[in-house]
């Protein structure tokens, strides 16, 4: 990999990240179009995937300050019921990290088909939100384990995890801002936590053939370019404009199962 495919694959992943439309699938797609193999690549996608993390953290750094001072207060609060509706919706995707994590791995190896098919998924799942009738509720506790499941499904390459966790929020009435808010932050625990568990086990010095800059260049562009995405994100959820990224997810997918 050279650093123009990192600038590439770095933008693809910070935009596509908080766009609906499957940043793990896109980028096994570029990955497949410059022939750069999965297993080649791991450290690589470990950063941009904490890249965009970070951008994460910077664009809602006062409603996460908010949360940690309303945690300290160590009362049943607002902010103390929100970290644990996190928390309960991070259970699903770590039964799928700690039991599934082989099979999950095993579908990212460059299978453009799979991916397309999921595509074409989530772009049904973008549809049917868009269709739904919102009853404007606060998001319940029942309503984060069913939106953790959505986000457990979207380790699928191809099923987008902010579309199907904010699709699947809508579909259960949430409001739109708060729904856009809870599935970004949702997140960054499993996102941290697996590249922590990545770097204990020896993952990220077991692959050397992606060089230093490329992967600051990958890192840097998927950090500028999520920033922008996940502000643009928040806006489209709240005017309910989400059908645009179904039509394009569909497309994208078709192109993806029958060209592979």
């Amino acid at each position: 990999m050279n650093w123009i495919e990192a600038l590439i694959l770095g933008l693809v992943q910070g935009l596509t990240e908080f766009l609906p439309v499957s940043s793990s699938g896109h980028l096994e797609i570029g990955k497949a179009l410059f022939g750069i193999h999965s297993e080649q690549s791991f450290v690589f996608t470990v950063l941009v995937h904490g890249a965009t993390v970070l951008s994460t953290i910077v664009v809602f750094r006062k409603e996460i300050a908010k949360l940690f001072c309303g945690l300290f207060k160590i009362e049943w609060n607002q902010e103390t019921q929100f970290i644990t509706k996190i928390i309960v919706s991070m259970i699903p995707v770590a039964i799928v990290g700690l039991f599934f994590k082989d099979f999950v791995g095993s579908l990212f190896q460059s299978n453009v088909a799979f991916v397309g098919i999921m595509l074409v998924i989530t772009a049904t799942i973008l549809t049917l939100s868009f269709y739904a009738k919102s009853k404007n509720k606060e998001i319940s506790f029942l309503d984060s384990f069913i939106i953790g499941i959505a986000q457990a499904v979207a380790v699928l390459p191809g099923i987008s995890r902010s579309g199907s966790t904010i699709a699947t929020g809508l579909l259960l009435g949430n409001k739109k801002e708060k729904i856009a808010e809870f599935s970004f932050l949702m997140v960054i625990i499993p996102i941290l936590g697996e590249n922590f568990l990545d770097l204990i086990k020896g993952d990220f010095v077991s692959n050397t053939s992606v060089g230093t800059l490329p992967l600051v260049v990958g890192f840097i562009a998927a950090f500028i370019s999520g920033l922008f995405a996940c502000k643009w994100m928040v806006e489209i959820v709240k005017k309910g404009k989400l059908i645009y990224f179904a039509i394009y997810c569909l497309i994208i997918g078709l192109l993806a199962i029958f060209l592979a």
